[in-house]
């Protein structure tokens, strides 16, 4: 069944929302599931419980990161080469995603294992933290190959055009997961290694969904054993389309790690806690925007392969002014309502004291988020590496690095909170820059206007 040619003649509005509310869906309810966790740890086992999945948390998203790069690459690459009608390209970058996943995943899951306390103690981990965050992260680590699989492919599966089914991947999972948590972690009693275990099992049903979707009649990528050979060109194009997106996600790990240390240097482990449960919160937030991004990359993938610029260029400007508004929305949340947030996680009156005027410093500049997320999708979109990775480094390695180091020793703990305003002002200044010519850039040649050769007058 051939879901992509929508892509080139629906109404771009109708298309957007029909591509990104299945997408924001799906990603609510799959961080509803990491926010249960949280709940039902913060509340069945305690602030430590919810510090050690914080520093379990920069492992987990190195393992996003893959699943980001090659998950994204490959669905641009299969976009791409629906629109220009180029289906055996579209299969065979599927089947080598397929064998990416299962070769990373596990070496992934046997090196996380054998260096798993280094791995805790370099995110941060106290020695009060460790046990709970080893409980938890080995676990998690044992179900690498299902969320690696789950997510590269549910980004291909969007690339197709059949956003529905992207949803519904996650829709399963979530649910499941929230569950199974109170099963686990309170039934049988098995604390934070309850709330991984969920995840895993929630992750391992999605896989059998996708499984089943794709040796299906619903999809036309409908992979051939040849197919799963690994070719270089396709592989190597799709990690240089997908590594911007990658970066971004691995810059995230990198830069939680580094304000975990500094966290625990400046805070302790209350203060931890206190960003573990802000970054959930966040991260919440930031999900319909990402869901904006994610419902436009197929359709400016698509048009994009088939020159049909004046649609790609249209979806790129809607796809900005939604989000936009959804991140004005998020930064009025949290700055009139953070300890109502804070609350539903744990009733520890200190922690709770200590994140309220985090939460609010954080967010202050949230208006440039929006923008900055499509914009890196833009890029991917078009199969333009060099941008991408230039936006995925920016905030967080080239901006929020640094000033997490430097700040805190002239402001303390309140330069670690300052950091993230003005990492966020400087990088939406840098993304427009780069972004609005490249979309001005997109215009359908004349002739293609018309629909055929313009002719030129006649000369008197």
């Amino acid at each position: 069944m051939d879901h992509s040619a929508q892509l080139g003649t629906e109404r771009i509005g109708r298309l957007l929302v029909q591509m990104s509310a299945p997408a924001m869906v799906g990603l609510v309810v799959q961080a509803l599931y990491n926010l249960t966790d949280t709940i039902f740890v913060g509340r069945g086992v305690g602030s430590l419980a919810i510090a050690g999945i914080a520093v379990s948390f920069p492992v987990q998203i190195l393992v996003m990161a893959i699943a980001q790069t090659f998950g994204i690459g490959a669905a641009s690459i299969v976009s791409r080469a629906l629109g220009a009608g180029d289906q055996a390209r579209a299969r065979k970058t599927l089947g080598n995603l397929f064998s990416v996943i299962l070769l990373s995943s596990g070496i992934i899951a046997i090196l996380g294992t054998l260096y798993l306390q280094p791995l805790l103690r370099l995110s941060g981990a106290t020695e009060t933290i460790l046990p709970y965050g080893a409980d938890y992260l080995g676990i998690i680590l044992l179900g690498t190959p299902f969320f690696l699989f789950a997510m590269a492919t549910n980004a291909v599966v969007r690339g197709e055009g059949n956003a529905r089914v992207a949803m519904g991947t996650m829709v399963i999972s979530g649910l499941l997961n929230i569950a199974l948590d109170p099963l686990f972690i309170y039934g049988l009693g098995m604390g934070v290694r309850g709330a991984a275990l969920a995840t895993v099992i929630a992750q391992a049903t999605t896989v059998v969904y996708l499984v089943y979707y794709f040796a299906s009649p619903r999809t036309s990528l409908r992979v051939r054993l040849s197919d799963f050979r690994l070719d270089g060109r396709i592989v190597g194009e799709s990690f240089s389309v997908g590594i911007g997106s990658g970066l971004r996600v691995a810059a995230g790990s990198i830069t939680v790690v580094l304000l975990n240390n500094t966290l625990a240097l400046y805070g302790g482990d209350l203060a931890i806690a206190a960003y573990g449960l802000i970054n959930r919160i966040t991260m919440f937030l930031f999900l319909p925007m990402i869901g904006i991004g994610q419902g436009m990359m197929p359709i400016v993938g698509y048009n994009y392969g088939a020159r049909r610029l004046n649609r790609a260029r249209d979806a790129i400007w809607q796809a900005t002014l939604a989000s936009t508004a959804m991140s004005v929305a998020a930064m009025v949340i949290l700055l009139a309502f953070p300890g109502f947030l804070l609350r539903v996680f744990t009733d520890d009156a200190e922690l709770i004291a200590l994140a309220v005027p985090a939460a609010r410093l954080i967010v202050i500049v949230f208006p440039t988020v929006g923008f900055q997320l499509v914009a890196a999708a833009v890029f991917q979109a078009l199969g333009r590496p060099a941008p991408a990775m230039v936006l995925a480094l920016l905030r967080q390695v080239l901006l929020l690095a640094p000033l997490v180091f430097l700040l805190p020793r002239f402001l303390g703990l309140t330069g670690a909170w300052l950091a993230f305003p003005i990492a966020d002002g400087v990088a939406g200044a840098v993304t427009l820059a780069l972004t609005i010519p490249a979309v001005r850039a997109l215009r359908d040649p004349p002739q293609e206007v018309a629909g055929a050769a313009v002719v030129e007058p006649a000369e008197p």
